[in-house]
């Protein structure tokens, strides 16, 4: 499995949008799957949970399992033009999450979203593990 994953709602436009940013920007750090995908069920069955993942972002950073405004952050500090958002860790977290969900409930409203998940290109397959052959 790859060391630092992202797990993105593959039929959201911003998600997929995002994917494409941090792609260009991020200095080949992360790998990508769908959650939709049965490789990102088969990754999500190592981590036990009392509750339900959020349906918008995971970050998979070695062995910890990072959500809502915590992968958001984690991932924006290691992508170029998005490290000052790292400065919001600092909020409480309450907060930082409350503005996540605001945001990832609308999604879907305010970007639209794909009848399917996104199929990577020949020149993106490296970086979705489920598509390496």
């Amino acid at each position: 499995m790859p060391t630092k994953l992202i797990l993105f709602d593959g039929v959201c436009n911003f998600c997929n949008g995002t994917v494409n940013y941090i792609m260009d920007h991020d200095d080949g750090v992360f790998q990508f799957a769908a959650l939709q995908s049965d490789y990102a069920r088969k990754v999500l069955s190592r981590f036990e949970r009392q509750r339900p993942l959020p349906d918008s972002v995971l970050l998979i950073d070695g062995n910890r399992l990072y959500e809502e405004s915590d992968a958001a952050l984690r991932i924006a500090a290691q992508v170029r033009g998005w490290k000052w958002l790292a400065a919001f860790r600092f909020l409480p977290k309450v907060l930082r999450d409350s503005v996540y969900r605001f945001i990832a409930r609308r999604r879907y409203r305010w970007f639209g979203k794909q009848d399917a998940c996104r199929i990577p290109t020949p020149a993106e397959r490296a970086r979705f593990p489920e598509w390496q052959n």
